[in-house]
């Protein structure tokens, strides 16, 4: 990052952070894709025991990641006031949270896991995929998360196009490990929606240690030695980023985990019902890579303006981020409507999925607007780590107001299935005014002497 003086000098940068921040989140969510096409290629057993193991494992990632989300603006924030001297500890630190969440997570699943997807009237069949697609996922959390933790920093400093090309790196090699351990290939155990994890997993040490590979060797990065000198774990460091980070996180995964929760709902009807409903939302969340896209490269040009004390640039990128993700999200509905019926196609070669998955992706393109201008407000508040607040807000608006409101309307009305999804639309649709509110509270207060 760098200090700009004019708007078209703040597009041109807010544009050349974002532009790579988005293909690297497209082609991360494409290794789910990636794993839910192809594990529905093998039968529609896997594909529903992939799903329900996303639905778990997603707000599991999503709020983890939420978490060690806070070293950007941490680091965004140094880089500003001119304090680099401080980073290389921040990441070091952040690393070992990393490890130690994973670790964890992994205990917790160990135990737990069983009595999870007990609770689900599924299938043995889909109950044995999503058991073991969550529990070589499991394997690899240290690796992705840690991972995560490396392209915060590399991201933070401004330069999210290395990010980029290790995905880019990375996402071929998954669709060939799942090519490999899904269908049996090149001498590997043929293991159904199993080898979607396995795969993931393999893909995800990968690209930790290219990550480690280059922060170490190549500049701007190594002149931060990151890995050049140990220094113990410091729990007040770590209690600084959890500061940050655990609002973010449970904000995420507040938002995440509603989505799941409707998942496992759903998990009542019959399995065409769930594929089809884990397919369109698999295929929708696509688009939400654009808004959360926005809202980390928010947080970083606001955070690093903010840093420096420039309060008027940081309100400049906030309304550049803002209105140019309620534009993408307009374009995004319009896109789901026209392809819809090709799309459907892509997931499953079902008739009675492809049908019923063209009508949930009708309500998906609702998603769309309210995603487009709420979520890069949340990235323009990180920025000022203003983070408290919006846990609040996330929690109502999901938990307290959509939840209920599609449980309601899915019980009591003739929409069925449909009417978690509608659920859904009015908890995106209340945190997003809500967030504006605080949004412009926070602007008037910066502003204030």
């Amino acid at each position: 990052m760098y200090q700009t003086q004019t708007m078209k000098e703040k597009i041109a940068l807010f544009t050349k952070v974002l532009i790579p921040i988005l293909i690297t989140q497209v082609g991360i969510y494409l290794m789910n894709v990636f794993d839910t096409v192809m594990a529905g290629q093998a039968s529609a057993e896997d594909l529903a025991g992939v799903a329900i193991g996303s639905s778990i494992w997603i707000p599991v990632l999503t709020g983890i990641n939420g978490i060690l989300l806070a070293i950007s603006p941490i680091v965004a924030q140094l880089t500003g006031a001119n304090k680099r001297e401080r980073i290389p500890f921040a990441v070091k630190q952040g690393l070992y949270l990393a490890i130690a969440i994973s670790f964890t997570m992994f205990m917790l699943g160990f135990f737990f896991l069983d009595s999870i997807l007990s609770l689900l009237s599924i299938d043995p069949n889909v109950y044995h995929v999503a058991k073991y697609y969550l529990t070589a996922l499991g394997v690899g959390m240290v690796f992705l998360f840690s991972f995560n933790l490396m392209r915060s920093f590399i991201d933070a400093l401004g330069q999210t196009k290395t990010s980029m090309l290790i995905i880019l790196f990375a996402l071929p090699l998954n669709a060939f490990f799942n090519y490999m351990f899904i269908f049996g290939n090149f001498g590997a155990p043929e293991l159904g929606g199993v080898g979607a994890g396995v795969a993931s997993a393999i893909t995800y040490m990968i690209s930790f240690f290219l990550s480690v590979i280059i922060v170490h060797n190549v500049q701007p990065f190594r002149r931060y030695q990151v890995f050049k000198q140990f220094v113990r774990p410091s729990l007040s460091a770590w209690k600084e980023q959890l500061k940050i980070g655990v609002p973010i996180g449970f904000t995420i995964f507040f938002e995440t985990s509603i989505f799941a929760a409707v998942t496992l709902f759903i998990s009542v009807y019959d399995t065409i019902t769930i594929a089809a409903h884990q397919a369109a939302m698999n295929f929708a969340s696509i688009f939400y890579m654009l808004p959360l896209a926005i809202a980390m490269a928010l947080t970083i040009s606001v955070g690093f303006e903010v840093g420096g004390k420039r309060i008027h640039d940081a309100k400049v990128y906030s309304l550049i981020g803002i209105s140019s993700g309620l534009f993408f999200a307009i374009l995004s509905g319009v896109l789901i409507f026209v392809f819809r019926e090709e799309v459907s196609q892509l997931y499953s070669n079902d008739p009675d999925v492809i049908q019923l998955m063209q009508h949930f992706l009708i309500y998906a393109i609702f998603f769309q607007l309210s995603d487009g201008f709420g979520t890069p407000i949340q990235g323009a508040l990180r920025g000022y780590k203003d983070v408290n607040v919006t846990l609040v807000i996330a929690f109502i608006s999901f938990w307290i107001i959509g939840l209920p409101s599609g449980i309601l309307i899915a019980q009591f009305t003739s929409l069925g299935p449909f009417g978690y999804w509608v659920g859904l639309i009015i908890g995106l649709a209340t945190g997003a005014i809500i967030l504006i509110v605080r949004l412009i509270q926070r602007l008037k207060l910066e502003a204030s002497p």
